[in-house]
């Protein structure tokens, strides 16, 4: 896991990477600024001292061997002026407390700096090695790096990404979600920064009207293009609803850029809401029965049985779900949905 990038000019990194760097790689930012040769660490949450033009060489930690703390972000020294960055795992190397790349750095210590490449590049992992008194780095295993936009990065999972805030049936565990968003990067909850007029009409609509309205609640997805496509698709962009990037306030302060889906098609009846809300039933039924949710918690559950196992799941999200036999009329419950029997 984690991700290093490369970035020795004034580019600035686009606001959609550095956040799927950050909530891919929870554990932990390590940065060299090349203008100063200085290390800095961070949580990775700070992303944002990366939206700059300065040169650097960052590494954001998805820990895998070592615990997770501050001592183990990268990089590492190997000696008095040198250091080491690594992405991948070196298998053999570390333990529960230290990770592999300062086992790895302890070891290159010991080993003729001219040697350094083959012992490295003996391994799939791609690797920095910086001299911070000559003001030199070097990558390793360059033939495995993506280049984008003339920086380097050591993976491309967080390439191709998007960030994406919806306020209505696509929202986390809602009726859409499962069936469009169940495979994304869940970011978290925010709030436009602006105020906007959220019209509610059997289905949300957020008219494109800055400063009118509410700031209203969101949910915060990384998406990559196959499900972006997918999400135009299903708002028919940009022929009904249509996107536009506005900026989200989240929970913690930081203010991200992301897409939203605005419709102007629809009358702005003066209502405006902070908010749209779905409420879980807990309950649907597959033929006669009556399925209690215990553990599925879709909006718009799909029951299905499987015939080689003979229990039903929910092929939304793919939990057992089960039933009873009951009496219960579906018209004395306060929401219903019909389910799908094969």
């Amino acid at each position: 896991m984690c991700i290093l990038i490369v970035k020795d000019s004034n580019k600035v990194i686009s606001n959609d990477i550095l956040v799927a760097s950050a909530h891919i790689n929870q554990h932990g930012l390590g940065v060299l600024w090349l203008d100063n040769w200085r290390v800095t660490y961070h949580e990775s949450n700070d992303y944002v001292v990366l939206d700059t033009d300065r040169p650097f060489i960052a590494h954001f930690r998805y820990a895998t061997i070592g615990k997770i703390s501050r001592e183990n972000c990268h990089p590492f020294n190997i000696n008095d002026d040198e250091i080491l960055f690594q992405n991948g795992t070196v298998h053999n190397l570390g333990n529960k407390d230290k990770t592999d790349t300062q086992h790895m750095a302890e070891l290159l210590k010991d080993i003729p700096k001219d040697r350094w490449c083959e012992v490295l590049e003996m391994t799939e992992c791609r690797f920095v090695t910086a001299n911070l008194k000559e003001r030199t780095y070097e990558l390793y295993n360059e033939y495995d790096w993506i280049e984008h936009d003339g920086i380097s990065y050591s993976k491309e999972n967080v390439l191709n990404q998007t960030l994406v805030a919806v306020y209505g049936t696509l929202k986390k565990d809602y009726s859409n979600y499962h069936h469009h968003l169940s495979t994304a990067k869940y970011v978290g909850p925010g709030e436009t920064l602006d105020k906007y007029p959220l019209i509610i009409d059997g289905l949300p609509y957020l008219l494109n009207k800055q400063g009118v309205g509410n700031y209203v609640e969101v949910d915060l997805f990384l998406v990559d293009n196959d499900t972006f496509k997918m999400l135009d698709q299903l708002e028919s962009h940009p022929t009904w609803y249509y996107r536009e990037r506005i900026n989200i306030d989240t929970k913690d302060g930081t203010v991200m850029s992301a897409f939203v889906y605005f419709n102007d098609t629809v009358d702005d009846t003066g209502v405006h809401h902070k908010t749209y809300t779905q409420e879980v039933s807990g309950h649907s039924y597959y033929g006669d029965e009556v399925v209690f949710h215990d553990s599925c918690s879709c909006i718009e559950p799909i029951v299905t049985r499987d015939t080689y196992l003979d229990e039903l799941y929910c092929d939304a999200c793919y939990l057992t779900v089960h039933t009873h036999q009951d009496e219960i009329n579906p018209n004395d419950l306060d929401v219903t949905y019909e389910s799908i029997k094969i």
